[in-house]
């Protein structure tokens, strides 16, 4: 039979648990941070500019490269692609938001009994997953609604190495083609992971850039396919980490708008308070 001082212990961890919980609330709130206008004013500048130069060389590898791109590839299903078939693996959207999923509740679920600068750590490191998290499922989200849009043929969807096979709002895997989801994935998790540890950026690179040659490999995506799927990764994962910065979680805002990553203190929730 449970002690008093047993269900004390346990009341007190749901009391701390519902606590942090109800924290991430802060995220639904409005900008806090002084320098949250100079920061949308930078993010606007870069969007545009990457959006400008991504939209100019999608158009020239649609014309000038995706046909013979496609063509010089090995045979989709072939028996000596299985190593690229597992290395493309771990740019699925699935793998990758339930491993981070994961590691969110566990860390979720260990916080509330750790204690002093531990548990600064783990609400840290909670607020830090929670973006990893979104700066992947928001770029996802958007590319999966222009892919129905969209409707782009994946390559030799029509028998020939043709980059022009469209059936627009069909919904069907086979016109799934445009933007790659795999090329989000692995493009918004490099960003959002040297986002904030910088040290990670050049690994973090290279992982994008494995993910994304494998989809051309097997045959999934042509050039341009990818090469929009990164524009879209790294834009949703540069809006995110701003929606986080303007409310100080996880990141900071220099003067300049510059977004950083914080490594201050988390101070733990207070009871009762979101």
């Amino acid at each position: 039979m449970p002690t008093p001082a047993t269900g004390d212990k346990a009341a007190g961890y749901v009391a701390r648990l519902s606590s942090l919980l109800l924290s991430t609330a802060q995220l639904l709130g409005s900008p806090s941070a002084p320098q949250a206008g100079d920061a949308a004013r930078k993010l606007r500048r870069q969007a545009s500019i990457l959006i400008a130069l991504g939209a100019v060389v999608i158009v020239v590898l649609m014309f000038g490269l995706d046909a013979r791109e496609i063509a010089l590839m090995p045979p989709r299903g072939a028996a000596g692609l299985w190593p690229v078939r597992v290395l493309t693996d771990f740019g699925k959207p699935a793998f990758v938001l339930s491993s981070i999923a994961a590691l969110l509740m566990v860390v979720t679920l260990v916080a509330p009994i750790a204690r002093g600068g531990l548990r600064s750590r783990l609400l840290h490191l909670a607020a830090e997953l929670q973006y990893l998290l979104l700066a992947v499922v928001v770029p996802n989200a958007a590319g999966e609604f222009i892919k129905w849009i969209v409707g782009r043929g994946r390559p030799f969807v029509g028998g020939h190495a043709n980059a022009f096979y469209f059936s627009h709002f069909a919904g069907t895997e086979a016109y799934a083609s445009f933007p790659s989801a795999h090329a989000i994935t692995s493009a918004a998790l490099a960003f959002a992971v040297s986002a904030l540890w910088p040290r990670l950026r050049i690994p973090m690179t290279i992982y994008a850039l494995l993910i994304v040659a494998s989809r051309l490999v097997l045959l999934a995506h042509h050039p341009s396919d990818v090469v929009a799927g990164a524009l879209f990764g790294i834009i949703g994962a540069m809006a995110v980490r701003y929606w986080f910065a303007a409310r100080r979680l996880g990141f900071a805002i220099g003067h300049d708008g510059a977004i950083l990553p914080s490594r201050g203190p988390v101070s733990e929730p207070q009871r009762g308070c979101p």
